[in-house]
């Protein structure tokens, strides 16, 4: 006898104790791009209990692995991230910032609530297709080193996701909406100077100093800065500008030695991949140009790229049914107060609605204005955003951009946190373990594993595709 959809979603509510005690264990031992072993063994474990096969070491990295029930086609990939940032220790459900170790790393964009809840959705999905005897194959996707790695990045080019009809994500925030419209492509690049280390006063002669490239190159990229397109971004880090090594930051530059090495990290958005190797093309030559002006070397070492996002109409379409008709558990007094609490750490909770809007075509504006207004001073977002109709590109940058170039892939946000939060902030990290974390996180499961059911019910629709 099958069961319904309903029934499947179950298995979620069913699984919520192992889920949050591994989201929190994850949260508990924070653990950094492609170091996440820790986590990795919890979510694999996970899985293994509830009857998927497990695969490590995938693309030849060790923190990835895939864990797969089922049989035949349609094939669905759900994402899971696991990674943590570094410097962003925080004592849980804390109103102050207070690191629990100093420098340590923290889980400041909730990605231990991230993995946690997509394996949900995997328990749920592969509950239905067991039940039903259905043909079908669901597949958990850990997925390491989205902060600053783009680990899916190098899954795809190693062909891991090539066996998906279609994939789902989901992302820890402070709204409940499906994730609409593109991302910003990226390369990451360290550029090192390489030069002569000689007595300043001296023999100044002798020397050619791996600073002055190193400024000369700033100076050209910041001029690089009024010729391009305004949605481009170009970020930078020094690494290093006194001759210490790579993993040290100097605590001074000796003035009267010609600096012999420097090194910079460069970060490139932009709305497409094909701009992107544009400027990057242009900083190179840049770099080229301050090494040849100093007399120095320059080598430069491709760190990673992820592609920007190709939204899916239909699947987005999918994904705002089961937002919608998905019922969320309410919020205590006790929840909501702490909500408003850890708002005044950082200027009062608010929804910003302007923000909101760009996102709707303007013949939707008004109705969207006035379904947004009663909520504009709400502590905790407690409402579904309508389905935005944007061709906007968003801010930032997400490796899901390359499972999207692959297949058809689609994401929500679901609230975990206090409204207002910001994204990479020691609030994030207080509120990672929170019981509005958890609720978050199980409903973010259930809309996940509803889409990929009605998804595998109407094989139709996987016909269809948004063109890029």
């Amino acid at each position: 006898m099958g069961i319904t959809k309903s029934e499947a979603l179950k298995a979620v509510d069913r699984e919520r104790g192992p889920v949050c005690e591994a989201s929190d264990k994850i949260w508990d031992q924070p653990e950094t791009a492609f170091q996440e072993f820790h986590s990795t063994d919890i979510l694999c474990e996970l899985l293994e209990k509830e009857g998927f096969k497990v695969e490590r070491n995938l693309a030849g990295i060790a923190t990835a692995f895939s864990g797969t029930y089922g049989f035949g086609k349609p094939v669905v990939g759900i994402l899971g991230e696991f990674d943590a940032l570094s410097g962003l220790s925080q004592e849980s459900q804390s109103l102050k910032k207070i690191a629990m170790e100093d420098g340590a790393p923290g889980h400041g964009c909730g990605h231990n609530l991230l993995g946690t809840g997509s394996v949900a959705a995997a328990i749920a999905v592969k509950e239905y297709l067991e039940k039903n005897q259905k043909e079908g194959t669901v597949v958990f996707f850990g997925c390491p080193g989205e902060e600053g790695g783009s680990g899916k990045s190098f899954m795809a080019r190693d062909g891991v996701f090539d066996q998906l009809d279609f994939a789902v994500t989901w992302h820890p925030g402070d709204k409940n909406l499906v994730s609409v419209g593109s991302s910003l492509a990226n390369y990451q690049i360290i550029y090192r100077f390489y030069g002569q280390a000689s007595h300043a006063a001296a023999c100044p002669e002798l020397g050619r100093s791996a600073l002055d490239a190193l400024i000369l190159a700033f100076q050209g990229i910041e001029f690089l800065r009024e010729h391009v397109n305004s949605d481009v971004k170009i970020h930078y880090t020094v690494v290093n500008c006194g001759g210490t090594p790579a993993n040290v930051v100097p605590a001074y530059a000796e003035a009267n030695v010609v600096q012999p090495y420097s090194e910079v990290l460069y970060l490139i958005r932009a709305p497409k991949n094909s701009q992107v190797k544009e400027i990057y093309e242009r900083v190179n030559d840049i770099a080229r140009g301050a090494a040849l002006m100093t007399g120095t070397k320059m080598e430069l070492q491709f760190v990673k790229a992820c592609s920007n996002l190709v939204d899916n109409t239909v699947m987005e379409e999918v994904m705002q049914k089961n937002l919608e008709e998905i019922e969320r558990e309410p919020y205590t007094a006790e929840e909501i107060e702490f909500a408003g609490k850890i708002g005044a750490t950082f200027g009062g909770n608010h929804v910003d609605i302007q923000d909101i809007l760009v996102r709707y075509e303007k013949s939707r504006k008004a109705a969207v204005e006035k379904f947004l207004a009663p909520h504009a001073d709400d502590v905790i977002n407690d409402f579904i955003v309508p389905l935005m109709d944007t061709e906007e590109c968003m801010k930032g940058s997400t490796d899901v951009g390359d499972v999207s170039w692959v297949c058809p892939t689609a994401q929500i946000n679901a609230v975990t946190e206090a409204a207002g939060t910001p994204g990479h902030s020691w609030q994030m990290v207080s509120q990672g373990k929170s019981s509005i974390a958890h609720k978050g996180m199980q409903f973010a499961g259930k809309v996940m594993a509803g889409t990929v059911i009605d998804m595998l019910r109407n094989r139709n629709s996987l016909k269809r595709r948004k063109k890029s």
